[in-house]
């Protein structure tokens, strides 16, 4: 009796798994078939094709540094800058050390009509932020796991191994291993807080006023054109506050941008 209940319980066990996880497979294969797709057209130049396609990818929630990458590559060639700067800025926040995404926003911003030099940055907090932003929140969170795994074993080895060399080598290896999982997990956190609270939206109007204040009447402090990138600190009736990388402020309203 008891010896069935056990293949029955495993059974159905299975059955919940499969019914949880093939859906995922059968979603991420779509998507993978979608990917192909929009690639095709994209090699045929038919990047409004392309366009429709990765933006089909998009709405169905499969949000991929490589999928807003190649929209934004589509979008340029059409002559597209501000949107192709949203997408390579979205793809910059899942994969913020991606040498291609960082390289496509330059060469995208020198097409750009606003040359803004951005303020300098104290050496302890760039080299913090490229610490932070060298890798995706997903590897930390992959090397972290793999990291507590395998600390875990060996602090198992140490607890059972007869061998004083072993049993030391283990349970500080372990120690360090655990230590930088712990490690791995803090920076993830304190990127994904980096980039949630660093709003940022593009200019997407063709020249936009920006004001003293957040109404009409407001004195224009100087004009900014599509495909600005700027930094948002504050938000009024419509209006939002706005931040250059040189430090320089002022008002404009939501309307002038799509936010990243």
């Amino acid at each position: 009796m008891k010896s069935r209940k056990k293949p029955k319980l495993i059974a159905n066990i299975t059955g919940i798994l499969l019914l949880v996880v093939m859906p995922a497979l059968s979603k991420a294969s779509d998507y993978e078939a979608l990917f192909k797709k929009g690639n095709a057209a994209y090699g045929k130049e038919q990047y409004q094709e392309a366009i429709g396609i990765y933006q089909q990818i998009l709405t169905g929630g499969c949000h991929s540094s490589v999928v807003y990458f190649n929209l934004g590559n589509a979008y340029f060639k059409l002559g597209d800058i501000p949107s192709a700067l949203l997408n390579f800025e979205k793809a910059h926040k899942l994969s913020p050390g991606d040498e291609d995404v960082n390289f496509n926003i330059y060469f995208a911003n020198s097409k750009t009509s606003d040359k803004v030099e951005p303020a300098r940055e104290f050496f302890a907090l760039r080299w913090w932020h490229n610490i932070i932003l060298h890798y995706s929140i997903s590897t930390l969170a992959t090397l972290s796991i793999l990291l507590f795994i395998f600390g875990s074993l060996l602090l198992i080895v140490y607890v059972y191994a007869n061998i004083v060399f072993v049993k030391k080598a283990a349970f500080y290896l372990g120690i360090l291993l655990l230590l930088s999982g712990v490690s791995s997990v803090f920076i993830a956190n304190r990127q994904e807080h980096y980039l949630n609270d660093y709003q940022q939206a593009i200019i997407f109007s063709g020249s936009v006023n920006v004001r003293s204040a957040p109404i009409d009447q407001a004195v224009t402090l100087f004009v900014l054109h599509e495909g600005t990138k700027v930094k948002i600190l504050d938000d009024n009736n419509g209006w939002i506050k706005v931040q250059l990388a040189n430090g320089t402020e002022g008002w404009i309203q939501q309307t002038d941008v799509k936010n990243i």
